[in-house]
């Protein structure tokens, strides 16, 4: 294995996720096989208690981790599925210490941050890098911060363990252009090389991030304050679309000058032509389809918080693509539709997502959106918390219960047509929160002939997900979330949540129209709703899942596919 360490400087949120998948995939187009890590320097031991407001979209992985959204960076980028293990924060690293401290397990020893804390750290990165040919590893925050110490000194660990020719180091700088001044400033990237090089870290590669490309002069002085060759200070400009970055990274070379600092060559010839035409329909698509996503956390202060949902970003620019269109994205908030004439606005959109989240704020706005969406024919997708509410307006509004809610929010409601179950109850009983909720991949069975197994059939992910079904059946870890498979149709999602469609309402609500069209069987026989779907509408599907965590730029989510179809035959 080769290490390449991702450190940024002057500032957090230069992008440096998107420049560590990129590099991934350049040396995937190469031939090498490659994984990605992300280290997090906050005590929370994941990122399932932070806020979305707080820190951006929460990541699921496959294997039920809560992590940090730079993983869906590196899998969308990369085409692979990212274990929970490939998130390493200071709150694991110091509980697994402790623990094994408290077991007796050093001996006796004075359990110290040198060594105990450094190779943990490094333990957890080879671990996590098994069976790869490169692993790349991102240093959240800035090379200043006090919490990055530990990591800066485990990395120049490592490549004192390995030697210089298996570890190298980028440095991600940005260089701000002041209104006042009109030039481009180095100074600050000064700095960071200085900090680096306090921690006995001098960069191989320094990205330079800015507004605009980086000129000679501004270069020149990188490389005369960093002593390295100037080809080594590679310009990344801003880009309409971080599917750019690669492509502009490749222009610089960086996979070539990646492979000369390791004395190594490709393997195989890069082929960047389907990329290439993905991301010319991204910049220059023949139609723009106007998307309402009506949500809780879409702003903090003054400001707007687009990373809370991310990946439907992204889902929506994957589908968009494949459709030869474009994705204008209104983040709704769901509390200005509670108020008179505020739905109304609703009708600017030629669809709208409800999508995953937790708590009352908004829940009546959602519902009016919802019923909105299916009276007046507008395509709807609704993911998670969007399944859950529209089962409750289906309930109110069809099934004619009035006082019908989710337990979550009204624990006194007569009609919780969304519950925990008796199951969940026992555990959170026992303060056990996580154990209540349903984490990662779980299997669905789809009914044949329905809008969801067409799309899931049509794009190729019902084989597919049976294959890795297949190859799940041997593993007894996995067994509790493939259930009871009795059934020929079966696919995989993520998910996270821990409320359900209670299944004392299901009979009553396929009654009156509404059709559940996937299900997750348990082993105790007990079934949870997965899809519904109305026949009669132009699109309206919603789900517990999150397919926005599985949707690549080169392998669309169907659901998102089918959504913005139906958005171009009604618009």
């Amino acid at each position: 294995m080769r290490y390449i360490v991702i450190a940024g400087g002057v500032m957090s949120s230069v992008g440096k996720g998107v420049i560590t998948a990129s590099i991934g995939k350049i040396l995937q187009q190469y031939g090498y096989r490659t994984t990605a890590i992300k280290i997090d320097p906050y005590i929370n031991v994941d990122a399932g208690t932070l806020r979305p407001t707080e820190h951006g979209e929460v990541w699921v992985t496959n294997d039920g981790g809560e992590i940090d959204q730079d993983l869906g960076t590196y899998e969308r980028f990369l085409g692979t599925e990212i274990s929970k293990r490939n998130n390493i924060t200071t709150g694991q690293i110091y509980l697994s210490v402790i623990e094994r401290e408290r077991k007796g397990e050093y001996l006796g020893k004075t359990v110290q941050f040198i060594p105990h804390i450094v190779e943990e750290i490094k333990s957890r990165v080879k671990e996590a890098g098994k069976g790869y040919d490169f692993v790349l590893v991102e240093i959240g925050g800035t090379i200043g911060d006090y919490e990055n110490i530990p990591y800066l000194f485990a990395m120049k660990s490592l490549e004192r363990e390995l030697g210089k020719k298996s570890v190298i180091y980028v440095l991600i700088t940005y260089l701000p252009i002041p209104d006042h001044i009109r030039e481009m400033k180095t100074k600050p990237s000064q700095q960071a090389i200085k900090l680096l090089a306090e921690h006995g870290i001098f960069p191989d590669l320094i990205l330079c991030r800015g507004k605009i490309p980086l000129d000679e002069i501004r270069k020149k002085k990188i490389e005369t304050y960093a002593n390295i060759e100037a080809e080594h200070v590679i310009s990344a400009p801003d880009v309409s679309t971080i599917y750019q970055v690669p492509l502009n990274l490749e222009q610089e070379e960086l996979g070539k000058k990646i492979f000369k600092i390791f004395e190594l060559h490709p393997i195989s010839k890069p082929d960047w032509s389907e990329w290439e035409k993905l991301v010319e329909v991204i910049l220059s698509p023949s139609k723009i389809l106007r998307v309402g996503i009506i949500g809780k956390y879409v702003d903090v202060g003054d400001f707007s918080l687009p990373d809370s949902y991310t990946s439907i970003n992204q889902a929506l620019a994957h589908a968009a693509c494949h459709l030869g269109m474009g994705v204008e994205i209104q983040w709704v908030d769901a509390k200005s539709l509670e108020g008179e004439g505020g739905i109304e606005k609703i009708r600017e959109y030629d669809g709208i997502i409800v999508p995953g989240g937790f708590g009352a704020t908004g829940v009546e706005g959602k519902i009016a959106a919802i019923r909105f969406a299916r009276e007046e024919g507008i395509p709807y997708l609704g993911l998670c918390y969007g399944l859950q509410w529209a089962v409750v307006e289906f309930a109110r509004t069809i099934c004619g219960i009035k006082t019908a809610h989710s337990s979550e929010i009204d624990q006194k409601t007569e009609y919780p047509v969304i519950d925990l179950l008796p199951s969940q109850r026992e555990v959170m009983s026992e303060k056990r929160y996580g154990g209540s909720m349903r984490l990662g991949d779980y299997a669905a069975l789809l009914q044949k002939g329905s809008q969801v197994f067409q799309l899931y059939e049509k794009t190729g992910r019902l084989a597919k997900d049976g294959e890795r079904v297949n190859a799940l059946k041997e593993k007894k870890e996995s067994q509790f979330r493939l259930g009871r498979l009795d059934g020929e149709y079966v696919i995989l999602e993520r998910h996270r949540h821990r409320y359900e469609v209670s299944p004392q309402f299901v009979p009553l609500l396929e009654k009156k129209g509404l059709r559940f069209t996937g299900y997750h069987s348990r082993e105790d026989g007990c079934n949870l709703m997965e899809f519904i779907e109305l026949p009669d509408h132009p699109f309206f599907i919603a789900t517990q899942a999150h397919p926005e965590f599985k949707s690549l730029l080169e392998d669309p989510a169907p659901l998102f596919l089918g959504f913005l179809q139906a958005m171009i035959k009604t618009s």
